[in-house]
């Protein structure tokens, strides 16, 4: 019997269809590579990390067991990956309404 074959994608290839499938809901991400792991930098306490197998993103903290909850998504799926990470996205935009000078700016830059 022959074990499942997983497929594997270049890690900076998937991150950046990861980017480019939000970029159409007008949000703006950044992707960063080195050491077999990608990077996409979605907004703050929103990072999206690929090692070409999946995607994975923190969702929120289990105070019992005092750790970091993740989600994670097949990276040969990225729009909707894209489309659960946009939810995510809204999410910590509404719980961070934006007070202050970085806040400011933000709305500034933004069209």
């Amino acid at each position: 019997m022959n074990a499942p074959t997983l497929i594997t994608i270049d890690p900076r290839h998937s991150a950046e269809l990861l980017r480019q499938a939000p970029a159409g809901k007008g949000i703006a991400a950044d992707v960063h590579d080195g050491y077999g792991l990608a990077l996409v930098s979605v907004w703050v306490g929103l990072v999206v990390w690929c090692d070409g197998r999946h995607f994975w993103w923190r969702t929120g903290w289990n105070a019992t067991r005092r750790r970091v909850i993740y989600a994670w998504h097949p990276a040969i799926d990225p729009v909707r990956a894209a489309h659960r990470i946009s939810m995510q996205y809204a999410d910590l935009r509404a719980a961070h309404s934006g007070k202050g000078p970085l806040a400011d700016f933000v709305r500034e830059v933004e069209p």
